[in-house]
């Protein structure tokens, strides 16, 4: 086991679902050169699920399932070393048609305020503390879940945390007092999808954007009230892409349906959400992009997995790789390289290039397939495959 050294620096924790801008990119220092291997520095047995490790300073806090329990754990970042742990009951019966994802969780905690926020895979939404573990609240189990069981990941705004409770045709967005857990407000208009939500300001107005079971929504982020709404529909309601934004355009996918966006504006008291561009090129199903310039970067789920870049403004295809990447990936964008995670065990680090698809270097950062998002952690890359937390140490 290999120590590191770690600097406290709070605006570069991916302290929640894709970072902490949730877009996928952070503000780190990363070489130009790349050497022919990695160093690992610790690995822990921590349980398997797709939720992904988040970051707060020197503290790791990964969610996992050991036989009939969701287990959360802090460990240190330089040592790897279990800080303290926190483990509730949730026995959970897999739809047969998503046996091989197993019982989850498929949700990603999120960090704020010294609360750590976990919303298991029966629906169960806790707050904890971030220091000691101590269950600060945590709400009952809904009566009705997702089809293949709650995957969206909580976020956290101001003083509320908002995640889409509920299941399958009868669900509720839901803002809960981030220190108490009494709800706040709720919007009914559609049942949860496999997507989470993120938070832009658009035309004013601070909003939460997510795909819902049958459509993308946008709702006042103050008091939950509607804004505007789009019909998105794909095979057994798997909606799972989560939204980015960029200036007025927010964009978005799902499978076998492009890749859409559209632009937003107020106008005389209503919202507009207007055509921008679709491209019908590539589509994502469950991996979510990036945008670096001009250019969106992510991975079509056509071809077994194809990289591809589209041109922000116009959507216009300007690549995409031959195919048989994997499943699914997860992009990051980190000091000007994209840092790419498969299904396969890999960690690809490329260049942003608008002409071709330049990768650097291609390394195995696990034996089995990573599903969960990877955490970027000063100089280290967090990597959890299907039952290990891995700390890899990324190079100076």
């Amino acid at each position: 086991m290999r120590a590191i050294a770690v600097a406290q620096d709070a605006s570069r924790d991916w302290s929640q679902w894709r970072g902490p801008q949730r877009n996928g990119t952070l503000n780190i220092a990363l070489p130009a050169t790349w050497p022919a291997k990695l160093a690992k520095n610790w690995e822990l047995t921590v349980g398997i699920g797709y939720s992904s490790p988040v970051v707060a300073g020197d503290r790791v806090v990964v969610y996992a399932r050991e036989r009939d329990r969701e287990i959360t754990r802090a460990i240190a970042l330089s040592t790897g070393k279990e800080l303290w742990r926190d483990e509730y009951a949730a026995p959970y019966t897999v739809n047969p048609a998503a046996r091989g994802h197993g019982p989850g969780p498929k949700s990603t905690p999120a960090i704020a305020g010294g609360r750590v926020f976990t919303f298991g895979i029966g629906g169960i939404l806790s707050a904890l503390d971030l220091r000691t573990g101590k269950l600060l609240w945590r709400t009952p189990p809904p009566a009705v879940l997702p089809e293949y069981g709650t995957a969206m990941s909580p976020v956290v705004d101001g003083a509320l945390v908002i995640a889409h409770v509920g299941g399958k045709n009868n669900g509720a967005l839901t803002a809960f007092d981030a220190a108490t857990g009494m709800t706040e407000w709720r919007w009914t208009g559609d049942g949860p999808a496999y997507a989470s939500p993120v938070v832009a300001m658009l035309a004013g107005t601070r909003q939460v954007i997510t795909q819902t079971e049958k459509s993308v929504v946008s709702v006042n982020a103050a008091n939950g009230a509607v804004l505007w709404q789009l019909p998105l529909t794909t095979s057994y309601d798997q909606n799972a892409v989560t939204p980015v934004v960029s200036g007025d355009l927010v964009i978005y996918s799902g499978l076998e349906n492009g890749v859409t966006a559209v632009r937003i504006a107020r106008r005389n008291d209503q919202w507009l959400a207007s055509p921008a561009w679709k491209n019908e090129q590539v589509s994502m199903y469950m991996s979510s992009p990036v945008i670096s310039g001009t250019a969106l970067f992510g991975l079509s789920h056509r071809s077994r997995g194809q990289f591809f870049a589209l041109d922000l403004e116009t959507g216009k295809t300007l690549w995409t790789t031959p195919g048989r990447e994997g499943e699914n990936a997860s992009l990051i964008l980190a000091d000007s390289l994209l840092l790419i995670t498969t299904t396969n065990g890999e960690l690809i680090v490329a260049r942003p290039n608008r002409t071709k698809f330049e990768e650097i270097r291609r390394y195995t950062v696990a034996d089995s397939a990573v599903w969960a998002h990877p955490a970027p952690a000063r100089r280290a890359l967090l990597v959890k495959d299907l039952d290990k937390l891995i700390c890899w140490s990324l190079p100076a």
